[in-house]
């Protein structure tokens, strides 16, 4: 078996796993006020590549981790990226009707339940992060320090900080450095959450936390170039998305200000860095490598 089927059945086995583990940590649909569990439930199982908590499983496993203490914080990382995806295709924002492949929860529940359901996965997402103190009371510490980490990338300075100053200058041209500030908050900040939680769980040093950021950094980066460049070459089906979205919001994006091939650059350059800082680490994980190798080179 080449390594490359390989690792796509390894992965559709590690996306099962995750999708299992949501399922449970998602709440009952009941009382009064089911429909928002129904609403919470249509977002967050509305399939997609499960990457930022495959990526902190995988750097937990990189530093030894082994216990269920993940569980949690791989459910509430998906929680807070599906609650940004659920507003950010509002109508007041990008106004999009359709993500991987199907309605968004704007279309299907109203715009009134989707600001709602948007609000009740990101606090859900504290909820079911903190039982992580009931599985390891022992590892207070360590836990309280994952949960501060999740706080900081999801807020206003990581993920909500970088939708922010989008939101401010969408219609207009940007400069370089904005639109790196934009696409290391937005999207960098929880792709780093993801990766530092993986590796404070599995208990790496400060100094190895920091290398694990930096590379979360650069594969951030790299994945939202990678976006700018397929938002331009690709198609509808093979996106799930509508294409030209860019355009039609008038963006400034890699592609905009460096063109297809320079933008290309780019993404193979920071990738490398970051497999290079990967391989400093003193444990490997094959599969981890494998999995940011495939990012960079990913069709959807």
């Amino acid at each position: 078996m080449s390594l490359n089927l390989d690792f796509k059945v390894q992965k559709e086995q590690k996306v099962r796993e995750i999708e299992d583990s949501l399922q449970n940590y998602l709440p009952k649909q009941k009382g009064y006020q089911k429909i928002i569990m129904e609403a919470m439930g249509y977002s967050l199982l509305a399939g997609g590549k499960r990457l930022r908590p495959m990526l902190m499983k995988e750097t937990y496993t990189l530093f030894g981790g082994h216990s269920k203490v993940i569980e949690p914080f791989m459910a509430a990382i998906e929680m807070v990226h599906t609650y940004s995806l659920v507003h950010d295709d509002l109508p007041a924002m990008d106004n999009d009707e359709y993500r991987r492949g199907r309605k968004t929860t704007h279309v299907v529940y109203g715009e009134d339940m989707a600001i709602l359901a948007g609000d009740a996965l990101l606090n859900y997402a504290f909820e079911t992060a903190v039982k992580a103190f009931v599985l390891e009371p022992e590892d207070s510490m360590t836990i309280g320090n994952a949960i501060r980490v999740l706080g900081e990338k999801a807020g206003i300075y990581g993920m909500l900080g970088g939708q922010v100053i989008d939101v401010k200058e969408t219609g207009h041209a940007v400069s370089k450095d904005v639109l790196d500030t934009i696409y290391e908050l937005k999207t960098g900040a929880l792709i780093e959450a993801a990766m530092m939680i993986g590796a404070i769980l599995g208990g790496a040093s400060q100094e190895e936390v920091k290398t694990v950021e930096r590379i979360a950094s650069l594969v951030g980066l790299a994945f939202q170039v990678q976006d700018d460049i397929l938002d331009v070459i690709s198609t509808q089906e093979e996106l799930g998305k509508p294409i030209h979205s860019d355009e039609k919001n008038e963006k400034t994006t890699y592609v905009t200000l460096l063109g297809i091939d320079d933008a290309k650059k780019v993404v193979e350059e920071k990738s490398e860095e970051a497999i290079s800082l990967l391989q400093t680490l003193p444990n490997e994980n094959p599969y981890l490598e494998e999995l940011l190798m495939e990012l960079i080179h990913r069709k959807k």
